[in-house]
């Protein structure tokens, strides 16, 4: 392997040694690594592979006894439910379902700093997400504090002693089964007689019983709702402190916005690692991969590949020339049969919130985040991020 070079780069969160455009190759631990964009967007193409990483492995235990989230199932099984469930997420159906329901929902929480002067900006995106995210699923008839309960399940697992790790994932299924008897329980119920168009809807006319949707149903909030919040406290971030990319967005059309979205977004994919096992050899990039390997495509790699993203791969450029098949964000959303399906929403109710919060008069941000890895899903975790506007007058 050749020695990693310096990348000069505008990145708020480091992804520890990045050799982007490196050929796949198999590490000491068996792993094998793949950091070039071409490469990585192969094996994520792949239908000869299955889902790892995202504690699959412990997910599948129970295959066999029940149907497993989305997340988890490959193969014609898999293509046929997003074939299905695509109608949720089609840029026609945010624009018409939801875009009204994300400009409420975002001058809500700016009604909110606004009356209070000061929040967390972590708090605001995040009720923000958990609201949007709630709508596609069917989680429609909750009491007050799903955010919280949500906010609580998804904490970091405790690395330690076996003592704080046991209290830790008792204190994991408690929360999970508070989401479940305040939020899916009665959404299910709600919909036991059909005349809903959503997700939970379209679960129930598959016959799938309500442990199976409670695993949809944590699957979706984690993809729609950490991921979401965790973009939009970065994207905010990055406003914050290069003021040229804060007027190019204030003074953006849509269009323009959403390029400086993608942009960032790929400069700082969320999850910066996706995993794969290969069911038989593959051959990408010029190596044979055998079958039965675990398989670490570097997104934040691939993500900086300059034979996909050109020079100074490491700034924020919208508009960038791109070789041809690279997508505006990278690999940040993913490719193949696992990409993202909610990609549209997310970027749509990122920039309505932000561009309602940057018109605030006097906002500015007073603490930048504190930033941290969640290693079980190789995610950023912002938190902290306080901003102020100017008091009502």
């Amino acid at each position: 392997m050749p020695a990693e070079t310096p990348l000069e780069s505008k990145r708020k969160v480091g992804r520890g040694g990045l050799d982007p455009g490196c050929p796949a190759h198999a590490d000491a631990d068996g792993v094998w690594r793949i950091q070039d964009y071409s490469t990585a967007r192969s094996m994520l193409r792949s239908t000869e592979t299955r889902q790892a990483g995202f504690d699959a492995e412990n997910a599948t235990r129970h295959e066999g006894r029940m149907r497993m989230p989305v997340l988890y199932r490959d193969g014609p099984e898999h293509r046929e439910h997003r074939r299905q469930t695509a109608r949720f997420f089609t840029p026609k159906r945010v624009d018409t379902a939801y875009r009204s329901l994300m400009d409420r929902l975002a001058e809500e929480q700016c009604a909110e700093l606004r009356g209070r002067g000061g929040a967390d900006l972590s708090q605001l995106s995040f009720r923000l997400a958990v609201a949007v995210a709630a709508e596609v699923i069917g989680l429609t008839e909750s009491g007050p504090g799903m955010a919280k309960r949500l906010d609580l399940f998804f904490e970091e697992k405790t690395t330690g002693s076996r003592p704080a790790r046991m209290w830790k994932e008792f204190r994991s299924r408690s929360n999970l089964l508070l989401f479940y008897w305040n939020d899916v329980r009665p959404a299910i119920n709600a919909r036991r007689g059909g005349g809903k168009d959503d997700l939970i809807s379209h679960l129930l006319g598959e016959g799938c019983k309500n442990p199976e949707i409670l695993g949809e149903c944590v699957t979706f909030a984690a993809a729609g709702m950490v991921t979401t919040r965790e973009f939009i406290t970065l994207a905010a971030w990055h406003l914050f402190t290069d003021p040229a990319l804060r007027s190019a967005y204030t003074e953006g059309s849509e269009a323009e916005r959403v390029a400086i979205l993608h942009e960032i977004l790929r400069l700082e994919p969320v999850v910066a690692n996706l995993y794969r096992w290969t069911n038989q050899e593959i051959e990408v990039g010029g190596v044979t991969i055998p079958a039965g390997a675990r398989v670490d495509i570097g997104v934040a790699a691939a993500n900086v590949d300059p034979s996909a993203v050109g020079a100074d791969p490491g700034q924020v450029c919208p508009g960038r020339p791109l070789a041809e098949g690279t997508g505006d964000a990278g690999l940040s959303f993913g490719d193949g049969p696992h990409r993202c399906p909610g990609s549209y929403i997310a970027i749509q109710e990122t920039d309505i919130f932000l561009t309602k919060l940057f018109a605030m008069p006097g906002l500015r941000m007073v603490n930048p985040p504190k930033v941290g890895i969640r290693a079980e899903i190789a995610s950023y975790e912002l938190t902290g991020l306080r901003v102020e506007v100017d008091p009502e007058s």
